[in-house]
């Protein structure tokens, strides 16, 4: 009867250590280290995209066991006292802290489709009309580009012209080439002298702006090509989280005493 009654006892006393255990990934040095933070680091490494194959369980076992020994460690060499880790324990505790809290403006105040239509709507508004493609030979004097037109009207090819002469970096290697951009992308004289010109036209004196002088060819215009909403709705739908953000931020500041 004795025997029974101690074997019972023993039964239900390993039963009830098994949860105890299998909350551990294992014991370092006599401490038991929890299964809580292999599943933290599991967690990320889903969150990445990456399959969590049994090898890549067994890694983060061993990370997980790593860290331990270096804590203990370190708390053995008194490093947990130091000043410095105690300022940066901190700093890393207000960063989690805030990120807690942005995270949470973010669920409670997320931004809606009719947010996203709304905005993109006044971008195309700002950016409807005219595109242009024009090319250009950007040169430092006046006599240097009226040179450049008397060399286009003895029959010199623009593109050679540009490729030699061009003193801008960017469209001289491409035969001035400029692609297409609306006329506000550029400085007012050089859109003003552009948008003057017909398909296949240059211009009969060099126009001079900030840069130098240019010699302009206007090849070809458009309507203004613009991206569909589906295209850019994640990028607009970030810059009007972002701008709440902002706003929760400022409206923090206002309502808070600063001294």
């Amino acid at each position: 009867m004795k025997k029974h009654l101690v074997a019972a006892i023993a039964a239900v006393t390993l039963c009830a250590a098994l949860p105890v255990a299998a909350q551990n990934i294992a014991i370092v040095n006599g401490k038991p280290v929890p299964k809580a933070r292999a599943d933290a680091l599991a967690a990320q490494v889903a969150r990445s995209g990456r399959p969590l194959t049994p090898e890549l369980q067994n890694q983060i076992k061993e990370e997980v066991i790593s860290r331990e020994l270096f804590m203990q460690e370190a708390k053995k060499r008194g490093l947990d006292a130091s000043e410095d880790y105690r300022s940066q324990l901190e700093m890393a505790r207000e960063t989690l802290l805030i990120r807690a809290l942005l995270a949470d403006v973010q669920k409670k105040s997320p931004v809606s489709d009719e947010e996203v239509k709304a905005e993109y709507d006044k971008f195309v508004a700002a950016n409807s009309g005219k595109e242009y493609r024009a090319s250009h030979i950007l040169v430092p004097t006046e006599e240097e580009a009226k040179a450049v037109l008397e060399s286009l009207k003895k029959g010199g090819k623009f593109e050679d012209i540009a490729k030699k002469q061009s003193k801008d970096p960017g469209s001289g290697s491409q035969g001035g080439d400029l692609d297409w951009s609306p006329a506000s992308n550029y400085v007012p004289e050089f859109s003003e002298a552009m948008v003057k010109l017909k398909k296949g036209q240059t211009v009969d004196a060099p126009v001079k702006t900030q840069f130098g002088w240019h010699v302009i060819r206007l090849d070809d215009v458009r309507d203004a090509q613009l991206p569909k909403l589906e295209e850019v709705k994640p990028q607009i739908a970030q810059q009007l989280q972002q701008q709440k953000l902002m706003k929760f931020q400022d409206d923090l500041r206002a309502k808070a005493k600063i001294q």
